[in-house]
Parts: structure tokens; sequence; C-alpha cells
């Protein structure tokens, strides 16, 4: 098993911490299914949105481990890692990628991309890096499976294609929360 970069985890906690009182809330950490819904403009009943909300619901499950709403630096310290990355970050990461997959090709444009990373709260110059990091092969998309190595690379090693998409501290006032 491969650990995961206390720099990421610090800067991912202090994202999904949107706001900044030192613990993620249930509240926070769903509310970013309902951003990216809003920012793609996709209904709260759309499948694509409830399948985000459920997988969303599994992390929560996961990450909390005490049960009592309240994710803290160290919960979350112990609970990040390359297995909950695949076991459940992964799906719900992918259920974001798809509701900002507009036509479903299972790419992202550099406007899907941006509007993504943007209701996830990323500051923008870091997102526009991003993107074109990702974008290996300079087609202008970027595909899913590069979209999540990226994250899964950045939690686990602290560096990766998009490590600027995370910034380098906490979102501006009001940004949602990001992961």
């Amino acid at each position: 098993m491969q650990s995961v970069s206390d720099s990421a985890k610090l800067r991912i906690f202090a994202m999904l911490d949107a706001d900044g009182d030192g613990v993620i809330s249930r509240p926070e950490y769903l509310a970013r299914v309902d951003k990216v819904a809003a920012a793609m403009r996709r209904e709260a009943s759309d499948p694509l949105v409830l399948a985000a909300r459920a997988a969303h619901e599994d992390v929560w499950r996961t990450m909390d481990s005490d049960g009592d709403g309240r994710v803290t630096l160290e919960e979350y310290s112990a609970w990040a890692g390359h297995d909950a990355f695949e076991e459940s970050c992964r799906p719900a990461l992918g259920s974001l990628f798809d509701l900002a997959d507009a036509d479903g090709d299972g790419l992202l444009d550099r406007d899907e991309f941006i509007r993504l990373r943007a209701a996830m709260g990323n500051p923008e110059d870091g997102v526009h890096a991003a993107f074109d990091a990702l974008d290996t092969d300079r087609d202008g998309r970027v595909d899913r499976a590069a979209y999540l190595s990226g994250i899964r690379e950045f939690l686990t090693t602290g560096a990766s294609a998009m490590a600027g998409a995370y910034g380098t501290g906490r979102p501006a006032a009001g940004a949602p929360a990001a992961g």
C-alpha cells in the first residue's frame, strides 16, 4: 500500500473544510455534488446526480469513522490513502467527472474541466495549468482515466498534473470544497 503525501492531505483537507472551522462536516462534503450539478446545469433528479450523491455518501461513511458527522484532520489523515482512494474516492470523483461530461464521451473539453474544478473551489490559474498538463496529446480534451490518475498521483505523492488545481492553501472565501 502506498502512503499519502502529508502535504497533499493538508491541502485537500483545507479545501474540503470549506468554512475553515477545522472539521469537514457532512453537509460541507456532500454539497460538492450539488455545486457541480448546478455548474453543469443538471437537475437534482438527473440519474448522474443521484449516482454522484450515492458515491459521495459512500465516501462520507468511510471517512467519518466515528460517525459523528464531523471529520477532523486527524480522522482524515488516518483514513486518506491509496486504499481509500481506490475503494471510494475513485468512484466519487469519477461521478463528478461524469456530471461534467456533457456529451458522455468520457472526455472533458477545457470548458467542462474548468467548470467542474471551479465548482469544486479550485483556483482558476491552477485549473488551467492542470488541464494543460493532463492534455498530453494537445487535442483540447482530458479523458477520465488521466483525470483520475492525476488526482490519485497527487494524493499519493503530493505532485502530479493535478497539483496546480489544488492551489497552495485554502480556497477563496465562500468557495466550495474540492477533492
